[in-house]
């Protein structure tokens, strides 16, 4: 179950379940109020538990795993940093953005006490916001963006920064990220390209199509893990493949079997 407040948002879930599509587009700050949530953007992992608090950054690719507890669903809370108000805020201040930030697609906020109080005290407006009262939901959007700013204010340079991005390495940038399971128009935003663009650069790079470039790539690393006594059930999603007989049958037109008797 999951219940959208215009940009306040209550999540329960009372089985293991993972993000399909692993693309933030969008700035949030989240606590978890029951369960465990794991996030992982490829470099950095990290579990949160029952009254932590997070930053999520926009535009960025980053593999969610919420897990309910042994006697409760899991249970969070977020609310999302729309464009405008992040515009209209930075104008207001005449903020300059230094120079874009080099941090993790998350940013651990729990140490922040007075954060943790805030998002306690969304949960005393729940009716009200499901009642959809966008007055009280873009009130309580500031209120979050100053307590931020009041905890950390280099996190300006963070939530201010809502241009496109800009053209980047390709190669480095797919070596990087081929696991996350997001579409090529995707890939190619965030490497600053239209998508007729980063098909020409891609081929030009690794002198193949990108979709069979992917396939291909995850296909050796599941070879790689599975020669290693991996399991397909724990392998599968995190290499970008979306469900257990998919893979199964593309790891066997790729290798002539199945992913279960590289085991023996």
């Amino acid at each position: 179950m999951s219940e959208s407040i215009d940009y306040i948002n209550y999540s329960c879930y009372f089985t293991v379940f993972r993000e399909g599509e692993q693309f933030v587009s969008y700035n949030a700050l989240s606590m978890v109020i029951s369960g465990e949530m794991e996030l992982n953007d490829g470099v950095h992992r990290k579990i949160f538990r029952k009254g932590d608090v997070y930053l999520v950054r926009k535009n960025q690719l980053l593999k969610f795993l919420k897990k309910p507890g042994e006697e409760v669903g899991f249970k969070s809370l977020s609310i999302r940093f729309d464009d405008d108000l992040l515009k209209n805020k930075s104008a207001e201040e005449h903020f300059s953005l230094p120079e874009r930030p080099k941090t993790p697609a998350f940013i651990n906020v729990s140490e922040a006490k007075h954060l943790k109080y805030f998002m306690e005290s969304l949960l005393q407006y729940q009716d009200l916001l499901e009642n959809k009262s966008p007055e009280l939901a873009l009130l309580k959007q500031k209120e979050a963006l100053i307590l931020l700013f009041g905890h950390d204010p280099s996190l300006k340079n963070v939530l201010y920064d809502i241009s496109d991005p800009y053209k980047i390495d390709l190669e480095g940038f797919m070596l990087k990220n081929y696991h996350f399971n997001v579409k090529l128009d995707r890939f190619a935003y965030l490497t600053g390209r239209s998508l007729a663009t980063f098909k020409r650069d891609f081929e030009k790079i690794f002198g193949i199509a990108p979709r069979k470039w992917l396939l291909e790539k995850r296909l050796q690393e599941a070879y790689y893990l599975l020669e290693k006594g991996k399991k397909a059930t724990d392998i599968y999603l995190d290499l970008g493949f979306e469900d257990l007989s998919h893979f199964s049958f593309v790891f066997k037109k790729q290798y002539g079997l199945p992913p279960s008797k590289l085991l023996l």
